[in-house]
């Protein structure tokens, strides 16, 4: 038989002396418990010492208490509380199982109390009420003035595990607490029956204190720990055999069990089992390190030794005591060595916790006042409950838009609710690699095409699954190339079914594939129009999302999760990694322990008028296998909170500069997996910037991200007072270029305005008074109305490629270093799914440069009656004119041929 299930067997539970986060969250504290290995768990100080400062499994918890302006002790404790609540949670079967004899898990109050019994007891009450766990057991040390607290707190029903006990006249005290708060407890009329609690004897400090006191070649070296044991074991039974605990088990008290505590061997010549294989004992427990469990499974011995020799062991200790060596005094320098050790173990505990809160804090900056009040007004609100409640007042007092915002929070559960989608997603995606397929195509706009693109790219995925979000012509037929009928798979991803974009480039690939239907896929909402042409059309399969999730929030919907398995991603492990921020976002009190609500206090704080009265932009920095990450934030953040004269400005792929050349309008937010912006960040810092962190370990570890950012929006926009789930203005945008498509379609021509100044083909277009005979002084005069705390977006309805974003990239360079603002890239018309709305919705604080070129080549959308081209240039007017109609500064500029782009860099030399 294993050991362990044979010291089971003989009436001895084995704890287990440690704890960490780590185990409790990947399974492994959960299988030792199923193996029967381990039957309860024990922790102190210094066990969270080497839990906490030795890596980093609490800093997702610990940077949003920091930032909440929450203290070292505070934070401690809310991280203890957390894991011997789980770890309650994980034990609780097994307590039930034996009607409360295991499955404890204890948690000690503060060493600095060890000598305050009034002080020891209230903490007990606290931390007690603060678990709230039936199968929790509060460790109160057994010092003189430990005793009163024990007894009362056994009296008020609590649970205790008494520790540091040495010597056995204490450990007579200990009982006697024990017993006397029972007695009182059934003399105030209450039960006693479901009280448990353990006296945690310490054991081998015994033998290393008297050990070094010996000759060498001593026979009485490594014999007093056991001995004294034998000695507390026989105490034990005398105590709880006698008739004061017999009246008292009438009433269905159960016995204080011995608890063997310090049972690791410290003498390397002794055997690594030592202090289990011969404490074995009926009625007893041992709590044991990892590295004394895994002995003792591997060649311990598991028989009934406790029992024998207590001759023998009353003779060692005589021996010893004529030896001139005093039990006595060895076991109080223990206690006190004990007490003062804690106390060290907590000091140095609280000083790593202060360490990682003092770097955490730093990231917020000037922000820690105002977001440390934001997130106490928040908790104040009950904005938590209030969010998992799903109550739409937290956004607005519309009726119509609180009917509308009920039906779009699905998203809150996803990482729970689509588990149920991915057996058809799974069959789905097998089916087409049945068939060969091997090369995929994704058509859509904004949220429904924006994180799997970022995903194809993280997973290193994008030779062979790519997006096509617009109406270029060049971009499509480069699309077209890449991704041909014979070789390609076609998914047509629209939540409404209706978006133009997408049924323009479906009607080209439908008209380039020959009418082949099993070369596509349909994800969208049921009941669509887009439903119903993939039935018509017989598309190889029609995948129906959850309709209560808005398309920016989807990517853990059909949307996202298709094209995950259609990468090969493992979507157990993708909806797993979000589940677990989504636990943590689940924290309602304290408000700052939910990370995705603290993040959303600082986003809501920096987009309120600030510093200098501005508002921060929020640039985004990321190591390159993250760069993508910042183009579906970007959509999330700007479209959600971009509304009413408010919103977050996302400054995404801006090149880093030094720390001057940035104004006191930013926040940065770097996603750190190899550190390459380390030095970066560290300058930034140190001048007065603020720049939040999130690590990211690996792909899988940015679904937490997605998650904690999609909760964090939802926050900023109830703190900026907008509702996150509407897009209003976006609209009017589409409206006008309805209208523009209608006039074309009667007169065959796009109506465009004249210009106000032309030269060699290139035009120039604007509301506003510029003055300037020359293309150079017209740009500069235009950039010369930028003020402290605007920024500057080019707007390029051109091809994204690679020569163009390089070339537009040296353009935000010029155009920073001009006008000293922040600058944004968009690419017409993938960022009006995006960006748009903030333009037309967000504050009067941008300057709008439209960037517009003659196609080289265009394409005829099949049964529209136009061209690509035109599709583009009508969306590209209508992005103006609804600019144009809110005031907002905006210049067009016409280039004759895409290659003018360099004539345009010129004029900012």
């Amino acid at each position: 038989m294993n050991p362990i299930r044979a010291i089971h067997s003989l009436g001895q539970s084995i704890w287990y002396d440690n704890i960490q986060r780590r185990l409790l969250e990947n399974g492994s504290l959960q299988a030792l418990i199923e193996s029967g290995e381990i039957r309860g768990i024990t922790s102190n100080p210094t066990i969270f010492h080497q839990a906490i400062a030795r890596s980093d499994d609490y800093d997702t918890a610990l940077v949003p208490l920091a930032w909440a302006g929450w203290e070292a002790e505070q934070i401690f404790w809310q991280l203890a509380v957390e894991d011997i609540c789980l770890a309650c949670d994980l034990f609780l079967p097994l307590y039930r199982q034996t009607q409360g004899a295991d499955g404890y898990v204890s948690l000690e109050v503060s060493p600095y109390l060890a000598r305050d019994a009034e002080a020891t007891l209230q903490q007990a009450q606290v931390l007690w009420q603060r678990v709230n766990r039936p199968n929790l057991m509060i460790k109160i040390p057994a010092t003189k003035e430990g005793l009163p607290a024990i007894r009362r707190a056994i009296a008020a029903g609590i649970n205790v595990n008494v520790t540091l006990i040495f010597d056995i006249e204490r450990y007579q005290e200990v009982m006697d607490a024990y017993l006397s708060g029972l007695e009182d407890r059934l003399a105030a009329g209450k039960e006693i029956e479901h009280i448990a609690s353990v006296a945690s004897f310490f054991v081998s400090r015994l033998d290393t204190k008297l050990d070094a006191r010996l000759p060498a070649d001593s026979p009485l070296r490594g014999r007093a720990a056991i001995a004294n044991t034998k000695l507390a074991y026989a105490a034990y039974q005398q105590v709880f055999s006698g008739e004061r605990f017999a009246r008292l088990l009438a009433h269905g008290a159960r016995p204080q069990r011995p608890l063997w505590a310090s049972t690791s061997t410290k003498n390397p010549a002794s055997p690594d089992t030592l202090y289990v294989d011969n404490l074995i004992a009926p009625g007893t427990v041992n709590t044991v390190p990892p590295q004394t469990l895994e002995a003792f499974r591997d060649h311990g011995r598991a028989a009934l030794t406790l029992t024998d020799g207590l001759d023998e062991a009353r003779r060692v200790l005589a021996d010893l005591e004529a030896a001139g060596h005093s039990l006595a005094q060895a076991n109080q320098e223990l206690e006190e060595e004990g007490v003062r050790a804690f106390a060290d173990s907590f000091t140095a505990l609280l000083a790593a916790i202060e360490e990682k809160r003092r770097r955490a804090a730093a990231q917020i900056g000037p922000l820690s006042a105002s977001v440390s009040a934001r997130v106490a007004r928040l908790e104040a609100d009950s904005v938590a409950s209030r969010l998992w409640r799903s109550d739409p007042s937290l956004w607005t007092d519309d009726p119509a838009a609180q009917a509308e915002i009920r039906k779009r929070l699905g998203w809150l559960t996803l990482p729970e609710t689509s588990r149920a989608r991915l057996a058809e997603i799974r069959a789905a995606a097998e089916d087409v690699r049945a068939a060969g397929i091997r090369k995929f195509l994704l058509l859509g706009m904004g949220g429904s095409s924006l994180a799997p693109e970022v995903l194809s790219l993280v997973f290193s995925a994008a030779e062979r699954f790519a997006i096509l979000d617009s109406t270029d012509p060049a971009q499509v037929l480069e699309a077209a190339r890449r991704f041909p009928p014979a070789e390609s798979l076609y998914i047509v991803s629209s939540k409404s079914g209706g978006t133009a974009e997408v049924n323009a480039m479906l009607a080209y690939f439908w008209h380039l594939s020959g009418q082949d239907g099993s070369r596509f896929v349909a994800i969208t909402d049921p009941g669509t129009s887009l439903e119903r042409l993939g039935r018509e059309r017989n598309f190889r399969h029609i995948l129906l999302a959850d309709p209560t999730v808005g398309g920016r929030f989807s990517v853990l919907a059909d949307f996202g999760l298709f094209p995950m398995a259609l990468m090969g991603l493992d979507l157990e492990q993708v909806l797993a990694s979000a589940a677990g921020m989504l636990r943590e976002c689940r924290f309602e009190t304290p408000a700052a322990r939910n990370p995705g609500l603290v993040l959303g206090a600082v986003l809501g704080e920096a987009a309120l008028p600030g510093r200098d009265n501005l508002r921060d932009k929020l640039t985004l920095l990321a190591d390159s296998p993250l760069a993508s990450f910042g183009w579906w934030l970007e959509q999330l953040i700007a479209e959600s909170s971009g509304k009413q004269g408010q919103g977050i400005v996302v400054v995404e792929g801006e090149p880093v500069t030094t720390p001057e050349g940035y104004g006191h309008d930013r926040i940065f937010a770097y996603f750190r997996q190899s550190g390459e912006w380390d030095a970066a960040v560290a300058s930034l810092r140190a001048a007065g910037h603020p720049v939040l962190e999130f690590p990211v370990s690996d792909g899988y570890h940015l679904f937490r991200e997605f998650y904690r950012w999609e909760v964090a929006t939802a926050i900023a926009c109830h703190v900026l007072g907008v509702n996150a789930f509407d897009q209003p203005d976006v609209q009017d945008n589409k409206d006008r270029t309805n209208a523009k498509i209608t006039s074309y379609s009667q007169k065959g021509s796009l109506d465009e305005p004249a210009p106000f100044w032309q030269d060699a083909g290139l035009r120039l277009f604007t509301n506003l008074p510029l003055k300037g005979d020359s293309l150079s002084g017209l740009l500069k005069a235009f950039l010369a109305l930028a003020d402290a705390g605007n920024y500057v977006a080019i707007n390029a309805y051109l091809p994204r490629n690679k020569e163009t974003q390089t070339l537009l990239t040296e353009l935000r360079l010029k155009i920073r270093a001009r006008t000293g603002c922040a600058t944004t890239l968009g690419f017409g018309p993938r960022f009006l799914h995006s960006t748009g709305q903030l333009h037309k919705g967000g504050a009067d604080t941008g300057l709008f440069l439209q960037i517009t070129a003659d196609p080289f080549e265009d394409l005829e959308i099949p049964e529209h009656g136009m061209t690509f081209g035109v599709l583009q240039r009508a969306q590209a007017l209508g992005d103006y004119e609804a600019l144009a109609a809110r005031g907002r500064r905006i210049l067009r500029v016409h280039l004759p041929q895409i290659q003018d782009l360099i004539r345009l860099l010129e004029t900012l030399k």
